[in-house]
């Protein structure tokens, strides 16, 4: 067995070494929002925030390849009230894995799934904030679809929406789905950065 996962790995390794594989760092901004039976009833509005990480684009084919990402996400939903806000402020470890069209002019297109895990969930009223992570979910499953532009440099920026498809409510009737909207620039290194 040993003999076969270090046979397995080695050809890993070439065939990464073949293929070009970049890697990259990149940081943007969030409009985050909740959708949702249970979503509409306390009319949610957008909410403002960041994310941040590492990226790898391993190519399959001279214009597709495979985009695995590890970024953490600042999102959430924001409610108004009087005389303060509520702020719901989510952090999530989103780990998406894209497959994207590259056309040789630079601009690219890219859908696949997400997966985000619940790091920190807080409610913010004024001075007051209060620990909410045991009332959600420890995972959202989402599905992205996004576009950008790649630069010959290294650099890059691009667009991307996550559809949140499952409830981030811990409990089984209530239905509200964690969706995002992000923009974002970033920075690739090694292989040939065409």
């Amino acid at each position: 067995m040993k003999k076969l996962f270090f046979v397995v790995a080695i050809l890993v390794a070439g065939v990464a070494v073949q293929a070009q594989v970049k890697f990259g760092a990149k940081v943007g901004g969030n409009l985050s929002m909740w959708g949702g039976d249970d979503a509409d009833a306390i009319d949610p509005k957008s909410k403002f925030g960041f994310h941040a990480g590492a990226i790898v684009n391993i190519p399959v084919s001279s214009m597709f390849s495979v985009q695995p990402e590890v970024l953490f996400s600042a999102e959430g939903a924001k409610v108004e009230s009087d005389p303060d806000d509520l702020n719901y402020n989510l952090g999530f470890i989103n780990i998406p894995v894209l497959l994207q069209y590259n056309n040789p002019s630079g601009f690219y297109a890219e859908t696949g799934p997400q997966i985000g895990l619940l790091m920190t969930a807080k409610a913010k009223m004024g001075d007051a904030d209060e620990d909410i992570k045991d009332s959600f979910k420890g995972t959202n499953f989402s599905w992205a679809i996004g576009a950008g532009y790649k630069m010959s440099n290294g650099f890059g920026f691009g667009v991307r929406y996550a559809l949140g498809l499952g409830n981030i409510i811990d409990e089984d009737d209530v239905d509200v789905k964690q969706s995002n909207f992000g923009f974002g620039v970033f920075y690739m290194f090694g292989g040939d950065k065409k």
